[in-house]
């Protein structure tokens, strides 16, 4: 019998895909699903797209999202911050 491939295993592997879905995105920016939900939650983390009754992370929200997060030791409130 011939296992059915995953979504993800359609794709060859030089594209990446532009919707992840929750577990993926979390994964994505290596962070647990929970944390991924609060991050949500609290804007750090984009919204999904409803396709159906599917919840999909766009994949460039989350990059833009992840690069906008402070660097270690960064301080928003610091004046000659460079920005």
């Amino acid at each position: 019998m011939t296992e059915k491939p995953r979504r993800g295993d359609a794709l060859p592997r030089s594209l990446q895909p532009i919707g992840l879905s929750r577990e993926v995105a979390a994964a994505f920016i290596d962070v647990s699903p929970s944390k991924f939900d609060e991050m949500v939650k609290d804007g750090r983390m984009p919204k999904p797209k409803q396709i159906d009754a599917r919840r999909v992370w766009s994949r460039v929200a989350v990059e833009k999202s992840f690069a906008a997060l402070p660097s270690d030791g960064e301080d928003d409130d610091d004046e000659w911050a460079v920005g």
